[in-house]
């Protein structure tokens, strides 16, 4: 049987009269069974990168509350990578082994999950919200930051420029923390390219100053993620969805824009991405931006408008109806939501006994393993 290749529409739903919100979604080989998805929400609470108890409760909760699909918090694939001592990481099988048995627990659910995998650049070493702001100092534990340019966020330190070598060893820890999500049973993977970190950081003219040929012209800037998206693509298994996030706008003249991210969302479309999920900010510390409910809501618009592929928004979309309307008017394919499901791990639950959707349980909704069947 051929293997399902990203849908906006799903071509079932148990009934005519499913609220968009709880249709399913195809991805590559991955059905997913609704469309309202944990966003990635950093937790501070990791030693040397192994996720701790606090994760399994943290991410089962979701689980049980049967969200569409969760994705972890931002995962290094390097220590440099990590934008604080207590973020989680992938770069050790003991790391792996450990979200296994969280993975293993939202399979057991019914839920699908997805690792998003990260590289802070200029914007790691920096103290957990318990510790105050700022940076983390070297004598307490920090280390040096790394980014495309000796330029600072902000009062965080300058980064050092990262060499040519060094950004193809970047590019080779991402596929390496690819292959250890794969063998510990994740469903998907997402690349975090979004929120000012590394590869955000590349993409932006406010960051990237480099004269070689990662800087400069815009085919120039995107290149570290385009080689991380190709070396991504060629480890994990044909049938798994690749995802990504982006920031679709610096919100600051002279920096990335939406224009940029609709170029590049064709790019990538050609490199093997199956879904796009739309944040923006977090690059330059002068952004303006208007926040208001569903305030990125016009961009992930757009930015459905100009490629074929599954988008995804988010930004202070907090009750069902909301969301609904969101797909309904065709701003996005899948709703994340953070927040909220912070303050109702059982947030997906609510909205489907308020919309009338339909949740069986258990969910029996998972292909055998990437083969291409729906049982």
């Amino acid at each position: 049987m051929p293997i399902l290749t990203s849908s906006r529409s799903s071509p079932v739903s148990k009934t005519t009269a499913d609220p968009r919100l709880f249709q399913p979604i195809d991805l590559r080989g991955l059905r997913v069974p609704h469309r309202l998805w944990v966003a990635a929400m950093c937790q501070y609470s990791a030693s040397e990168g192994v996720p701790a108890p606090w994760h399994h409760v943290h991410l089962g909760s979701f689980a049980i509350g049967r969200a569409g699909l969760v994705i972890t918090e931002a995962t290094a694939v390097s220590p440099v990578g990590r934008i604080s001592s207590g973020d989680t990481g992938i770069w050790t099988d003991q790391q792996a082994d450990e979200w296994a048995s969280i993975v293993d627990f939202s399979h057991g659910q019914g839920v699908p999950m997805a690792v998003q995998l990260a590289h802070a650049g200029r914007k790691a070493s920096t103290r957990t919200p318990s510790e105050g702001r700022g940076a983390l100092p070297f004598e307490e534990g920090g280390w040096p930051t790394v980014g495309p340019s000796p330029i600072p966020y902000g009062r965080l330190p300058a980064p050092r420029e990262l060499t040519t070598a060094e950004i193809g060893i970047v590019v080779a820890d991402f596929a390496a923390a690819a292959a250890r999500a794969t063998a510990a049973g994740f469903d998907a993977v997402e690349i975090h390219a979004a929120h000012g970190y590394l590869q955000h950081q590349f993409m932006s003219p406010l960051s990237n100053e480099r004269t070689d040929h990662y800087g400069g012209s815009f085919e120039n800037r995107i290149r570290l993620t385009c080689e991380i998206v190709d070396a991504v693509r060629a480890v994990i298994p044909a049938a798994m969805p690749l995802l990504i996030r982006v920031s679709a706008t610096d919100w600051v003249e002279g920096g990335w824009s939406l224009a940029d991210t609709v170029r590049l969302a064709g790019e990538l479309e050609q490199r093997g991405i199956d879904f796009i999920s739309v944040s923006s900010a977090g690059n330059d510390h002068r952004q303006e931006i208007a926040v208001g409910p569903g305030y990125q809501l016009p961009l992930a618009r757009e930015i459905r408008r100009a490629t074929s592929l599954p988008v995804g928004a988010a930004g202070l979309i907090t009750s069902p109806q909301q969301a609904e309307t969101a797909l309904v008017d065709e701003a996005a394919d899948v709703i994340f939501a953070a927040r909220q499901f912070l303050r109702e791990p059982s947030f997906a639950l609510r909205a489907a006994a308020e919309l009338g959707g339909f949740l069986e349980w258990p969910v029996q909704y998972r292909m055998a393993r990437f083969q291409g069947s729906i049982p």
